[in-house]
């Protein structure tokens, strides 16, 4: 009997050891199972790269596919084509003669609409984007302003204030129709540059003379202290328009604005109208095409 309870025992110890064995062996793999599988709850856990962060769509869509022109007598082609007429066809925004290239043609718009109007003044402008928003453009180009300078006197020249509020308005109906269109501003042009680039053409000076811009053309070749400081309060007032059409814009995310390049880009013969060397040629046009692209596409708007 006791030799059959002492194997029993050894028996019982060879097995202990067994299990020591094995559950020493077990328990480093476990230890490395654990990097990825273990868990208060048992559940497995698989490790993966993190998903990429999605980028955020820009506001400013640099290929818009359809685009619709507000503004005056240079957005509608006047004496580009014949004297005294509208050309819309060679206009800067929306035209479709090949020697222009208009923005519309560069950026490969489906559709293009021009609503500006010749003699057209800021306080319009709500009017025509009232009717341009019927046709639901992904871009509106503004050109405007000019003509709130160009009046038979300097003295009436439209006020700063009443500027401003035209083109808030303006960009409220914009937001309020077509929260998602964007819009071009381009700045007024140099209309002292003008005068000074047009007033050695007999022929332009004959024209002026009509009524076009009288407050900055009118006794082109006058140089006495009255002529002088008539086309300078033009001129400052012109500037006062584009700090306005800078300030407004730069509040509205899908509003960009030139930067000042219209004004500051210096119209030559080749780029003003044969008969009114005043508004743009299709020359003319196709510069203020090209300043235009170029400020759509950029990636940044301009400084």
């Amino acid at each position: 009997m006791r030799k059959r309870f002492q194997g029993t025992a050894r028996r019982g110890r060879g097995r202990g050891a067994v299990v020591a064995l094995t559950t020493a062996f077990l328990l480093p793999l476990g230890a490395l199972a654990g990097c990825d599988s273990g868990s208060a709850d048992g559940a497995k856990h698989t490790s993966a790269a993190p998903r990429p962060t999605p980028k955020p769509t820009p506001l400013w869509d640099r290929s818009p596919n359809s685009v619709a022109a507000v503004g005056d007598s240079i957005t509608r082609g006047f004496d580009a084509c014949s004297v005294l007429s509208d050309c819309p066809e060679v206009s800067w925004a929306t035209g479709t003669d090949e020697k222009v290239r208009s923005l519309a043609e560069r950026l490969g718009a489906h559709g293009s609409w021009n609503f500006a109007k010749t003699g057209a003044r800021m306080a319009d402008l709500p009017g025509q984007i009232e009717q341009a928003a019927e046709k639901k453009p992904e871009m509106i180009t503004v050109l405007a302003g000019a003509n709130d300078a160009c009046r038979d006197s300097a003295s009436y020249m439209t006020p700063v204030a009443e500027f401003r509020a035209s083109f808030e308005t303006a960009l409220r109906e914009v937001r309020r129709e077509l929260p998602k269109t964007q819009v071009y501003v381009a700045s007024v042009p140099d209309l002292k540059r003008l005068w000074s680039e047009g007033r050695g053409n007999p022929l332009g000076k004959q024209i002026w003379k009509l009524g076009i811009c009288a407050s900055m053309l009118g006794d082109a070749d006058s140089m006495d202290e009255g002529a002088v400081q008539r086309r300078e309060s033009v001129q400052e007032r012109v500037v006062a328009y584009n700090k306005v059409l800078r300030e407004v814009c730069a509040r509205d995310k899908r509003c960009r604005y030139d930067g000042g390049a219209v004004f500051g880009y210096r119209f030559s013969g080749d780029q003003l109208s044969r008969w009114d060397w005043f508004h743009p040629s299709k020359n003319g046009q196709g510069r203020l095409a090209e300043i235009a692209y170029r400020n759509v596409t950029a990636a940044e708007p301009p400084a």
